[in-house]
């Protein structure tokens, strides 16, 4: 599954903007305007980085993240705070409640998201790998490539991120609902034929001529990235 990070950020163009760009990269997005609405996101999946603000409304960044360190949970998610506050002094005391790294607004876009890909290799190299690969059917993810057979497929960016999130667990069956999770976002409300819809484009395009299909219909259920389909293929 893609990297899950989760922007803790309550100014709306900024949030927009961050989501917008991390999810371009291929990272599963979730947003949060305070320290309520993050715990409540927390409870529901922990995340693999979160971007936090210094200043939130009710409890501060720097109290979250403290409280975060204390929990075994949340002791270990890379933390990356966002603050206008650019003085050595306020760079010092963030990190020193447990944040690992400091960015001061307004940042480089291209920076901050070469620091969130470094940071989540050092933690997990394995969310990280940079392709994948299942029979003739290779995706590289620092690219956004997709060849079969070692010729291009030229893919939207809705049908690249779906047959991203589909090859990552083979054999898995995905319903609809969690589809439009994982590749739209828990905050886009579109209606689940919507899935269908580009399960259709991703299968015209990755199944030109007499070839194996790589997506498996599951009826009543939805759909799974055919495990069998790398000793075939």
């Amino acid at each position: 599954m893609a990297p899950f990070i989760l922007i803790v950020e309550d100014e709306a163009d900024l949030a927009v903007m961050l989501r917008y760009n991390l999810e371009a990269e291929g990272y599963r997005v979730a947003s949060a305007e305070s320290g309520d609405e993050a715990s409540l996101q927390l409870q529901e999946e922990l995340p693999d980085l979160i971007l936090l603000d210094w200043m939130l409304p009710g409890l501060s960044g720097i109290e979250l993240c403290r409280r975060w360190r204390t929990k075994e949970e949340t002791s270990r998610i890379p933390i990356i705070m966002m603050t206008a506050r650019g003085e050595e002094e306020e760079r010092i005391r963030g990190l020193a409640t447990g944040a690992d790294d400091y960015v001061v607004k307004p940042f480089s876009v291209p920076e901050l998201l070469a620091r969130v890909k470094a940071h989540l290799r050092r933690a997990n190299p394995s969310l990280m790998s940079t392709s994948l690969k299942s029979g003739d059917i290779e995706l590289d993810r620092e690219t956004h490539r997709v060849s079969r057979s070692g010729k291009e497929i030229h893919l939207g960016p809705t049908e690249y991120r779906l047959l991203e999130y589909l090859m990552q667990s083979p054999g898995r069956v995905y319903s609809r609902e969690q589809l439009l999770d994982g590749v739209w976002g828990h905050d886009v409300y579109v209606d689940e034929r919507t899935v269908d819809v580009h399960v259709g484009r991703l299968r015209k395009a990755i199944n030109r001529g007499r070839v194996k299909d790589p997506i498996r219909t599951v009826r009543g259920a939805g759909y799974a990235f055919d495990e069998k389909f790398a000793v075939a293929g």
